[in-house]
Formats: C-alpha cells, sequence, structure tokens
C-alpha cells in the first residue's frame, strides 16, 4: 500500500533554491532501525520527517482491534503533520518497515521560518494539506476495507 502520489520533497521544488537552503538548515540526519517506533498516536507532535530513504508505516489504532496500517511511505515522503496544528498531538502511530534515514526537523523552528517568509510557508502549508488531505483519504478508504459491511467500493 506504498503511496503513488507526488512526494514531499517534490512538492518543495515550488519553493526557491534559498527558500529550500533555508529549510535545510533545520534538517538534523536521523536513522531508525526496522521495527522501531518512530512516533506514538496521540503523543506530542513537536518534529516531522522527510524519508530519505527506507519505508514507514502510518497505523490507526482501533477499539477492540488490532491497530490498522493505513500506509506505507517512502523515500521523499513527508512523516508527520500533527505539529502543524493545535493541539499538536500524533493522530495515528508510525513505524519502521525497513532501516530509515530520514531529515528530522524541530517543528516549532519551521513555524517560526513560515512566519518570517510567508512565501515559503504559504508553499510549504499547502505542500502540507495535500499530504493531509491524501492521507486522510487513505486512512478512510482503508478503515471501509477492512471494517465496513461492504468494503470501500473502490479497486485496489
Amino acid at each position: 500500500m506504498t503511496t503513488q502520489f507526488m512526494t514531499m520533497t517534490k512538492r518543495l521544488d515550488a519553493v526557491s533554491e534559498e527558500e529550500r537552503g533555508k529549510l535545510m538548515a533545520l534538517a538534523r540526519a536521523v536513522e531508525f532501525p526496522a521495527g522501531a517506533r518512530i512516533f506514538e498516536e496521540r503523543g506530542t507532535a513537536d518534529r516531522f520527517w522527510l524519508l530519505r530513504d527506507g519505508e514507514a508505516r502510518l497505523e490507526l489504532r482501533v477499539p477492540g482491534s488490532v491497530a490498522a496500517v493505513t500506509e506505507t511511505l517512502g523515500q521523499g515522503s513527508l512523516l508527520g503533520w500533527s505539529w502543524m496544528f493545535p493541539p499538536r498531538r500524533w493522530h495515528m502511530s508510525a513505524t519502521a518497515v525497513t532501516p530509515v534515514r530520514a531529515w528530522e526537523f524541530d517543528a516549532a523552528d519551521v513555524r517560526e521560518l513560515c512566519e518570517q517568509d510567508p512565501r515559503f510557508g504559504y508553499v510549504f502549508t499547502l505542500a502540507c494539506a495535500e499530504v493531509i488531505g491524501h492521507r486522510l483519504d487513505s486512512a478512510r478508504t482503508r478503515l471501509l476495507d477492512l471494517y465496513g459491511p461492504y468494503g470501500s467500493g473502490l479497486s485496489r
């Protein structure tokens, strides 16, 4: 169930080289071994990641059942968007499926950059909004497939 839509890194091609440089100046290289929990649903969302390589899965708690895997993310994907809006709590959990290398960003620093540079902030927020819309649609479809009486009705 790996995503087949435009990656976050491709979306960031819409910002200037200078703006991208300001964002990347805030990045820190991190790695997660396969099986590592990257973040936990309802935990504090104070950072996010751009995946350089590897795969991470998003999971959603389902009362009375095991967590549902809603999507698997790969290279170029944005991992984490809950940091953008109060109450800044993760809406899902994320686990490394394979070893993951990523750029990690402190959310407060990126929000400050967006405020300081409104053009960058607009483009960056729009890119994140596209990801959010896609993730919500994927979660809805996956949950209907798993738990709806007739599935989602969408072909796979």
